[in-house]
């Protein structure tokens, strides 16, 4: 739906419920106009005079407002007094239902959607700089909200339930965030969203599976260049959805559960993928440390199912309480029932290494939590928090890791929104684990001094993002050390350092300084928020990477490459 469209659509609603009181004001005041106007009047004289029009009409409105300012030019005669009383009389009656249909209309929930539409498209029309529209708007698309906004990234929502929209309106954010409480399913909300606009950047989907499967078609027809993010937990759409080129974000509980074997077994990766989402209390300087031992795990539904598989790939003793365990394949330690502290005896919690709290109720899990605590107060706990309004309870409760899906889904749509290359960079340490100690924590903990979440971005050498780099190619060879001077002065190093190279599908995982560019390489930068704005300018400045690499500042005017060729062959 076009901004003119729903415009018409506001009008037609206006002149469909007011048409009737406009047309009843137009005869009543035209009658009374008229009226006044042929019945004579008397000046100061006793001479007979008329009205004008003009005093016709100013009568009448004035004394609509109920405000009375004399009778004017002259003194009514009896017949024009008895005249305007019935005018306003009549004229009473008429705004009286005049103002019953303004109030019914404002009321009218078509009235009322159609200007918040309205509004929304215009909101939506003045945003210039590259967005982010997010079609669902509970605990995931708040959390991906929130971390949108924190990287300076302009969001647009839609969600069908005018509760969450209030929400959104309420929340201060550091960049727009307009919301429509509409079906997104619906092209002309789409289009209204600004998915037909060159600054689209990406669709993320958060609705249940197959109202998001038709978002994505719609999405794929009206923006064949927009990003498809989606969230399909059970996979029933999975195929569907990648065939038409989305990134399919999977069970959040399949990727905790693989981010917990990190932990595990190497926390400092763990660690750092905490840092690199900006999560709190995450620091580089004190990685994670869980114990190793029994584990006892509460709770056998989806989360439970992919811990003990990961648990048990990693060869990790596992203990299971849950209902109905006893007929679960594949659980050789298992203990049957809810977790109470008769069941987490039993289990061996005084002797364990930690819980992980894992049902989907949020109150049996806090209880497991100080159940727990109160037999084995050294255990260490990890719990799940099921929804976000639960949170101070959580955070009072002092678990040492809590997980919560809507949060571990919303972190990896951000890290796929500023890019998918982050994903590739933290598979291949985990394929590396040794590059892990021997480069990338030495480098990072040199460059940032405090544990504030870095800058990340790609950049590609290509014409549009390097053209003055692509130049120096032709005639010499730049490296990347040269691209990570600082154009204030070259003997410093920016305040970035490149974590992943890709270059013709291969990846180079902290590429060497040394190593030449080359057309098409892309580079995943991690920085401090300044490095990529001087990073950007020092790129984008033919003299300026001439300083970089050389060490000689070029003469830019006419007049000064005229005076420094001079000088040149005067001192030879």
């Amino acid at each position: 739906m076009t901004k003119s469209s729903s415009l018409d659509r506001v009008t037609a609603i206006v002149l469909r419920e007011m048409r009737g009181p406009i047309f009843m004001l137009i005869v009543v005041y035209t009658i009374g106009m008229v009226g006044i106007v042929l019945i004579p009047g008397q000046d100061a004289d006793g001479n007979r005079v008329h009205m004008s029009f003009f005093h016709a009409f100013y009568f009448m409105t004035y004394t609509s407002t109920t405000t009375g300012f004399g009778e004017l030019p002259h003194g009514f005669t009896e017949g024009q007094r008895m005249w305007a009383i019935a005018c306003l009389l009549l004229s009473v009656v008429t705004w009286l239902y005049a103002i019953g249909s303004i109030v019914r209309l404002i009321s009218n929930p078509h009235f009322t959607r159609a200007l918040a539409q309205r509004r929304f498209a215009i909101a939506v029309s003045r945003i210039r700089e590259p967005f982010v529209i997010i079609c669902g708007f509970g605990d995931t698309g708040s959390l991906l909200a929130r971390g949108l906004s924190d990287r300076g990234i302009t969001g647009v929502v839609i969600d069908e339930d005018l509760d969450r929209i209030k929400a959104l309106r309420l929340r201060q954010y550091a960049v727009p965030m307009p919301g429509l409480c509409a079906d997104a399913s619906v092209p002309g909300n789409l289009t209204d969203a600004g998915l037909d606009r060159p600054n689209c950047r990406a669709v993320v989907v958060l609705t249940d599976e197959d109202l998001g499967l038709k978002i994505a078609v719609m999405t794929r027809l009206l923006n064949p260049a927009a990003q498809i993010i989606c969230r399909c937990p059970s996979r029933s759409h999975d195929e569907e959805l990648r065939s038409l080129g989305s990134a399919v974000i999977a069970d959040p509980f399949e990727a905790y559960a693989r981010k917990f074997a990190l932990a595990l077994h190497w926390p400092q990766l763990y660690t750092l993928d905490e840092w690199i989402v900006g999560a709190r209390g995450a620091s580089l300087r004190k990685p994670i440390q869980c114990p190793f031992g029994t584990w006892i795990l509460c709770g056998y539904g989806r989360m439970g199912h992919w811990l003990h598989q990961a648990l048990s790939a990693h060869k990790v003793p596992t203990v299971v309480i849950a209902p109905n365990v006893a007929a679960e394949p594949g659980v050789d330690q298992k203990v049957e029932g809810v977790a109470t502290k008769t069941t987490l005896r039993e289990a061996g919690a005084a002797e364990a290494a930690g819980v992980l709290a894992a049902t989907n109720n949020d109150t049996d899990n806090l209880s497991i939590l100080l159940n727990a605590r109160a037999i084995n107060p050294d255990i260490f706990l990890v719990v799940r928090q099921n929804h976000h309004e639960n949170e101070l309870a959580f955070n009072a409760a002092k678990a040492n890791l809590i997980m919560q899906p809507s949060l571990v889904s919303a972190r990896r749509i951000l890290l796929t929104l500023i890019s998918p290359l982050i994903q590739v960079f933290l598979d291949g340490l985990e394929a590396q684990p040794d590059l892990l100690a021997k480069k990338v924590y030495p480098r990072l903990l040199e460059l940032f001094k405090d544990d504030n979440p870095p800058a990340l971005w790609v950049v590609r050498v290509s014409v549009n993002e390097m053209p003055a780099v692509l130049a120096m190619m032709r005639t010499r060879s730049v490296t990347l050390h040269d691209l990570l001077r600082d154009p204030r002065d070259r003997t410093w190093s920016l305040g970035c350092v490149p974590l992943l190279l890709v270059r013709a599908e291969a990846h180079t995982l902290m590429p060497d300084p040394d190593m030449s560019l080359q057309e098409d390489d892309q580079l995943l930068m991690c920085g401090v928020k300044n490095a990529k704005r001087l990073l950007d300018a020092a790129v984008a400045n033919e003299y300026t990477l001439e300083y970089l690499i050389t060490g000689t500042a070029p003469p830019r005017t006419s007049l000064a490459r005229l005076i420094h060729s001079w000088s040149a062959r005067t001192s030879g």
